[in-house]
Protein backbone atom coordinates (compact mmCIF):
# COMPACT_ATOMS: atom_id res chain seq x y z
CA UNK A 1 0.00 0.00 0.00
CA UNK A 2 2.95 2.27 0.50
CA UNK A 3 3.30 2.84 -3.63
CA UNK A 4 -0.26 4.25 -3.61
CA UNK A 5 0.69 6.60 -0.68
CA UNK A 6 3.38 7.96 -2.85
CA UNK A 7 1.26 9.04 -5.97
CA UNK A 8 -1.76 11.16 -3.32
CA UNK A 9 1.18 12.63 -1.23
CA UNK A 10 3.11 13.09 -4.54
CA UNK A 11 -0.69 15.20 -5.79
CA UNK A 12 -0.97 16.70 -2.28
CA UNK A 13 3.05 18.40 -1.99
CA UNK A 14 3.94 18.45 -5.35
CA UNK A 15 0.98 18.68 -8.16
CA UNK A 16 -1.19 20.94 -6.07
CA UNK A 17 1.33 23.56 -6.33
CA UNK A 18 2.64 22.87 -9.32
CA UNK A 19 -1.07 23.69 -11.02
CA UNK A 20 -1.91 25.98 -8.79
CA UNK A 21 1.09 28.28 -9.64
CA UNK A 22 0.68 27.25 -13.56
CA UNK A 23 -2.91 28.16 -13.58
CA UNK A 24 -2.72 31.15 -10.98
CA UNK A 25 -5.69 29.52 -8.64
CA UNK A 26 -6.72 31.45 -5.61
CA UNK A 27 -7.66 28.03 -3.98
CA UNK A 28 -6.84 24.76 -3.43
CA UNK A 29 -10.11 23.58 -3.70
CA UNK A 30 -9.86 25.37 -7.52
CA UNK A 31 -7.42 23.16 -8.81
CA UNK A 32 -8.43 19.96 -10.70
CA UNK A 33 -8.03 16.30 -9.21
CA UNK A 34 -8.82 12.78 -10.70
CA UNK A 35 -12.07 12.13 -9.77
CA UNK A 36 -11.82 8.16 -11.21
CA UNK A 37 -10.65 5.71 -13.59
CA UNK A 38 -12.76 4.11 -15.75
CA UNK A 39 -11.69 0.95 -17.48
CA UNK A 40 -13.85 -0.54 -20.21
CA UNK A 41 -14.18 -3.67 -22.36
CA UNK A 42 -16.52 -3.41 -25.05
CA UNK A 43 -17.06 -7.47 -26.63
CA UNK A 44 -18.99 -7.45 -29.30
CA UNK A 45 -17.54 -11.32 -30.28
CA UNK A 46 -18.98 -12.23 -27.08
CA UNK A 47 -22.27 -12.11 -28.34
CA UNK A 48 -21.23 -15.91 -30.43
CA UNK A 49 -19.27 -16.98 -27.33
CA UNK A 50 -20.38 -16.85 -23.50
CA UNK A 51 -16.99 -17.68 -22.34
CA UNK A 52 -15.26 -14.70 -23.77
CA UNK A 53 -17.32 -12.47 -21.19
CA UNK A 54 -16.24 -14.15 -17.92
CA UNK A 55 -12.60 -14.54 -19.07
CA UNK A 56 -12.09 -10.63 -19.96
CA UNK A 57 -14.01 -10.32 -16.30
CA UNK A 58 -11.09 -12.20 -14.69
CA UNK A 59 -8.62 -10.58 -16.83
CA UNK A 60 -10.03 -7.20 -15.90
CA UNK A 61 -10.14 -8.09 -12.06
CA UNK A 62 -6.49 -9.29 -12.01
CA UNK A 63 -5.34 -5.86 -13.85
CA UNK A 64 -7.35 -3.74 -11.38
CA UNK A 65 -7.29 -5.57 -8.22
CA UNK A 66 -11.58 -5.34 -8.20
CA UNK A 67 -14.23 -7.46 -9.00
CA UNK A 68 -15.02 -6.18 -13.13
CA UNK A 69 -19.16 -6.29 -14.05
CA UNK A 70 -20.19 -7.15 -17.03
CA UNK A 71 -22.31 -4.49 -19.15
CA UNK A 72 -25.44 -5.38 -20.89
CA UNK A 73 -26.93 -4.35 -24.47
CA UNK A 74 -29.41 -2.09 -24.19
CA UNK A 75 -32.11 -2.86 -27.43
CA UNK A 76 -32.48 -5.58 -29.82
CA UNK A 77 -30.47 -5.80 -32.90
CA UNK A 78 -30.77 -8.52 -35.65
CA UNK A 79 -28.47 -8.06 -37.94
CA UNK A 80 -25.78 -8.34 -34.80
CA UNK A 81 -27.67 -11.26 -33.58
CA UNK A 82 -28.12 -9.06 -30.54
CA UNK A 83 -30.55 -9.08 -27.87
CA UNK A 84 -31.20 -7.03 -25.68
CA UNK A 85 -29.84 -7.75 -21.70
CA UNK A 86 -27.39 -9.23 -23.53
CA UNK A 87 -23.45 -9.14 -21.98
CA UNK A 88 -21.32 -7.16 -24.34
CA UNK A 89 -18.72 -5.78 -22.25
CA UNK A 90 -17.11 -5.64 -19.25
CA UNK A 91 -16.21 -2.43 -17.33
CA UNK A 92 -14.59 -1.55 -13.51
CA UNK A 93 -14.55 2.31 -11.92
CA UNK A 94 -11.59 2.59 -9.75
CA UNK A 95 -11.81 5.09 -7.05
CA UNK A 96 -9.13 6.84 -4.17
CA UNK A 97 -6.63 4.46 -3.23
CA UNK A 98 -7.12 1.40 -5.92
CA UNK A 99 -7.21 4.56 -8.74
CA UNK A 100 -4.00 5.66 -7.58
CA UNK A 101 -2.28 2.38 -7.48
CA UNK A 102 -3.44 1.46 -11.09
CA UNK A 103 -2.30 4.95 -12.32
CA UNK A 104 1.67 4.47 -10.96
CA UNK A 105 1.19 0.77 -12.36
CA UNK A 106 0.19 1.46 -15.58
CA UNK A 107 2.68 4.17 -15.38
CA UNK A 108 5.72 2.78 -14.68
CA UNK A 109 4.79 -0.85 -15.88
CA UNK A 110 2.08 -1.48 -18.26
CA UNK A 111 2.95 1.62 -20.86
CA UNK A 112 6.39 1.00 -21.05
CA UNK A 113 5.99 -2.58 -22.09
CA UNK A 114 4.00 -1.59 -25.01
CA UNK A 115 6.21 -2.13 -28.44
CA UNK A 116 7.79 0.84 -30.45
CA UNK A 117 6.06 2.72 -27.02
CA UNK A 118 6.20 6.77 -28.27
CA UNK A 119 4.22 8.82 -25.75
CA UNK A 120 0.38 8.55 -25.72
CA UNK A 121 -2.14 11.16 -27.96
CA UNK A 122 -2.97 14.35 -26.02
CA UNK A 123 -6.71 14.12 -27.15
CA UNK A 124 -9.01 15.32 -24.46
CA UNK A 125 -12.87 15.47 -24.80
CA UNK A 126 -13.27 18.73 -24.33
CA UNK A 127 -14.10 18.89 -20.44
CA UNK A 128 -10.60 18.04 -19.07
CA UNK A 129 -11.01 14.20 -19.66
CA UNK A 130 -9.08 11.47 -21.38
CA UNK A 131 -9.71 8.41 -22.86
CA UNK A 132 -6.51 6.34 -24.06
CA UNK A 133 -7.31 3.05 -26.17
CA UNK A 134 -5.03 0.01 -25.26
CA UNK A 135 -4.93 -2.27 -28.11
CA UNK A 136 -3.93 -5.59 -25.69
CA UNK A 137 -4.11 -6.36 -22.44
CA UNK A 138 -0.79 -8.28 -22.20
CA UNK A 139 0.97 -5.27 -21.63
CA UNK A 140 0.01 -5.64 -17.94
CA UNK A 141 2.02 -7.98 -15.63
CA UNK A 142 -1.27 -9.57 -14.22
CA UNK A 143 -1.86 -11.48 -17.04
CA UNK A 144 -0.08 -14.38 -17.96
CA UNK A 145 0.40 -14.97 -21.82
CA UNK A 146 0.32 -18.47 -22.09
CA UNK A 147 -3.44 -18.72 -20.74
CA UNK A 148 -4.99 -16.02 -23.40
CA UNK A 149 -7.30 -17.31 -26.08
CA UNK A 150 -7.40 -13.65 -27.76
CA UNK A 151 -5.99 -10.16 -27.67
CA UNK A 152 -8.63 -8.11 -26.59
CA UNK A 153 -8.22 -4.64 -26.31
CA UNK A 154 -9.58 -1.76 -23.59
CA UNK A 155 -10.40 1.86 -23.44
CA UNK A 156 -8.75 4.16 -19.87
CA UNK A 157 -10.83 6.79 -19.31
CA UNK A 158 -9.08 9.39 -16.43
CA UNK A 159 -12.00 11.39 -15.39
CA UNK A 160 -10.91 14.83 -13.81
CA UNK A 161 -12.14 17.59 -12.31
CA UNK A 162 -10.81 19.94 -14.64
CA UNK A 163 -13.04 22.75 -16.54
CA UNK A 164 -10.81 22.65 -19.83
CA UNK A 165 -8.42 20.30 -21.97
CA UNK A 166 -5.46 22.44 -20.54
CA UNK A 167 -6.26 21.55 -17.40
CA UNK A 168 -6.70 18.07 -17.38
CA UNK A 169 -3.65 17.79 -19.72
CA UNK A 170 -1.17 19.50 -16.88
CA UNK A 171 -2.92 17.32 -14.00
CA UNK A 172 -2.18 14.32 -16.77
CA UNK A 173 1.29 15.00 -17.11
CA UNK A 174 2.27 16.16 -13.62
CA UNK A 175 0.74 12.40 -12.59
CA UNK A 176 3.54 11.19 -15.12
CA UNK A 177 0.97 10.10 -18.16
CA UNK A 178 3.70 10.35 -20.89
CA UNK A 179 1.92 11.84 -23.79
CA UNK A 180 4.07 12.70 -27.05
CA UNK A 181 5.56 15.90 -27.39
CA UNK A 182 3.55 17.94 -30.14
Amino acid sequence: MSTTNSLKTDYKERIVPALMKEFSYKSVMQVPRLEKIVLNQGLGIAVADKKIIDTAINEMTAITGQKAVATLSRKDISNFKLRKQMPIGVRVTLRHEQMYEFLERLVRVALPRIRDFKGIESKFDGSGNYTLGIQEQIIFPEINIDNISRLLGMNITFVTTAKTDEEGFALLKEFGLPFKHN
